[in-house]
């Protein structure tokens, strides 16, 4: 099982946030009851989307994509988030694997 899947015009990825951290960034992969998340620290706190759009900005910022790329699906109120870059599966699909 893999964290992310094509999905339409882009791909849709699983990620753990952790809010509040000290050092911001991309951690590979942590496993979850549902199978592996991308590990995704960021400074901001979980207070008004914060640490959501902080995460759908690191994200965007990784793959080279605009940040209007990145959104929220699932996730509002949880560390546990799914994610969609709009973008082409295939490019964005060999960026993905060299987060893992």
């Amino acid at each position: 099982m893999t964290f992310w899947r094509a999905e339409g015009d882009g791909v849709l990825v699983r990620v753990k946030v952790q809010p509040k951290s000290r050092r911001p960034g991309l951690g590979g992969l942590k496993p979850a009851a549902d199978g592996p998340r991308l590990a995704i620290a960021v400074t901001d706190a979980p207070e008004d989307g914060r640490a959501t759009r902080a995460a759908c900005d690191a994200l965007a910022h990784a793959l080279g994509v605009a940040k209007s790329s990145v959104d929220l699906v699932q996730g509002a109120t949880s560390r546990e988030k799914l994610l969609r870059v709009a973008g082409d599966p295939a490019a964005l699909a060999l960026g993905l694997e060299s987060l893992a």
